[in-house]
């Protein structure tokens, strides 16, 4: 196989950046054969010579890909890769791989029965491509922070006005979406939150709902995370504020990291925090800081790099940067962050999932929400902002 034949489902905003990328030859070794959208506008768009569906299941079935990138609101991501999977695709999902925690352990499940075991199963988890992160990673997994005590992450700039929200009928519902901020912006930090520090034993959140919009999901969150060894993660997010900023802050024995938009920074202790404590004989005395800036190119290639990751996988069994079966977790920390303000209370790790199931059922079925939507057109620039 010399090309990959992908089919695309879902002619969205990330759908339709994913398309170009793949037409204009940013990813290489893969064909778009076919895409498939309910709206007949944007499969007019598509260049001649593309087969065009209106029924995902069709497209599935056709013969014409042998694999599938899932760019639909977000309760298909599950149910359409269900099917990709049992048909012996290989699958490319984007965030998140579904909307609630019991959907993901069926797509999991979907997964680890496949017809062939050569399928590939990748999320679009970008994030895990930026360097910043990534060091990050390699300094927490060689030992070189020594034991985490504290993180605080603050992930404020993903504003977005009353128009974005009525650009479409599921945006933002309980019914279309699932969610609001944690389940649409922040899959993205909600992930390299368990790839970087793993799945913490309880979660505390207060998200306020419709707090900044006329929406009934959240778009403003506090949330504490606590993990095993006693270290703790503050999350703030929302859509409500600009300018806003993107600051993680990882307090560890040896010194503090610090990723920002200025790049990321190690302030070193000259001895360890525990170490220091006991044995120092000044009663305001603390280590000695040098503080170190951690060179670092670029962004990474964000979504292009994760698809031809996805190429190459599948092409050459490249390792994957990001395995769907992770994209678990991330829904698992949302769902926990929504029950824990549903029922005002501490939510134990692992989650219930038939718990928050029934929760996030009762929020559909007790919704009146009536939402007006607008024709927004968006620019390719705009999209490419969307980390």
């Amino acid at each position: 196989m010399n090309s990959l034949k992908l089919g695309i489902v879902g002619l969205g905003n990330m759908g339709t950046q994913h398309y170009q990328s793949i037409t204009q030859q940013f990813v290489k070794r893969v064909e778009v054969t076919a895409v498939c959208d309910l709206d007949p506008n944007r499969l007019s768009n598509v260049s001649p010579g593309i087969t065009r569906f209106s029924d995902g299941l069709e497209m599935i079935e056709s013969g014409l890909i042998e694999a599938l990138l899932i760019a639909t609101p977000h309760y298909d991501h599950s149910t359409i890769g269900e099917a990709a999977l049992k048909n012996g695709l290989h699958l490319l999902v984007e965030k998140p791989i579904a909307v609630h925690k019991n959907a993901c352990q069926e797509l999991i499940k979907a997964y680890e029965q496949r017809p062939r075991k050569e399928q590939v199963f990748c999320a679009m988890f970008n994030q895990r491509t930026d360097p910043r992160y990534q060091r990050i990673r390699e300094m927490i997994g060689n030992g070189e922070l020594g034991n985490l005590r504290r993180m605080n992450w603050i992930i404020t700039d993903w504003f977005r006005p009353d128009i974005y929200y009525r650009s479409g009928g599921w945006r933002a519902t309980w019914r279309g979406e699932g969610g609001g901020v944690l389940l649409n912006q922040c899959p993205h930090q909600l992930d390299l939150l368990w790839w970087l520090f793993g799945t913490p034993t309880q979660v505390w959140a207060q998200c306020r709902f419709g707090q900044w919009h006329d929406i009934e999901v959240e778009d403003d969150v506090t949330a504490l995370l606590t993990y095993e060894n006693g270290a703790t993660c503050s999350f703030i997010t929302t859509t409500g504020e600009t300018p806003g900023t993107n600051r993680l802050e990882i307090v560890a024995e040896n010194g503090t990291v610090i990723a920002d938009k200025s790049g990321l920074r190690l302030c070193k202790n000259s001895v360890p925090i525990s170490e220091f404590c006991s044995n120092t004989d000044q009663p305001f005395g603390k280590p000695t800081v040098e503080e170190v800036k951690i060179p670092i190119d670029g962004k990474g290639g964000q979504h292009r790099e994760i698809l031809q990751n996805f190429v190459d996988n599948v092409l050459d069994q490249t390792p994957l940067l990001a395995p769907a079966i992770e994209g678990i977790h991330s829904v698992e920390l949302a769902n926990a962050m929504l029950l824990s303000t549903f029922e005002n209370q501490i939510v134990p790790m692992p989650l219930d999932g038939d718990h928050y199931w029934r929760h996030l059922e009762q929020r559909i079925a007790n919704s009146n929400y009536q939402k007006e939507t607008v024709t927004v057109a968006v620019a390719a620039a705009a999209m490419n902002k969307s980390y």
